[in-house]
């Protein structure tokens, strides 16, 4: 069974930063096209950004385009968001993602697999 994990959600002010991770088991991590997405209560589940298997291309919503960073380490089976210069809009849960297929930009819900858990990010005023 392929596993998802993110960790590294919590509070932080307006202006601030935080870095999720996202840890992938039972499946091959080199496999996989990753992704982020985020889901505000009442609110669809929103793109937030992709990476291809090698790292080497991404691809960020508009919202979010400048201030978070995704990476991957597949050495260590794993996918980062770095979330600079937050906004209280950005509050929501976040949720890692990874797809089987071949096509990039992947930024549908339904062009994924598996999903995490998601771990909850709140941005104050």
């Amino acid at each position: 069974q392929v596993q998802l994990a993110e960790f590294g959600g919590g509070l932080v002010q307006a202006g601030g930063s935080l870095r999720l991770s996202c840890a992938v088991s039972g499946g091959v991590f080199t496999r996989y096209i990753m992704g982020w997405f985020r889901q505000a209560p009442g609110k669809e589940r929103e793109f937030v950004a992709t990476i291809i298997r090698s790292g080497g291309n991404t691809y960020y919503a508009d919202s979010v385009k400048g201030r978070f960073t995704i990476s991957r380490d597949n050495a260590k089976n794993t996918v980062y968001l770095q979330m600079n210069s937050l906004k209280p809009e950005d509050t929501a849960v976040y949720y890692c993602a990874a797809s089987s297929g071949w096509a990039h930009p992947r930024v549908r819900p339904d062009d994924y697999d598996y999903w995490g858990q998601g771990t909850q990010v709140t941005v104050s005023s």
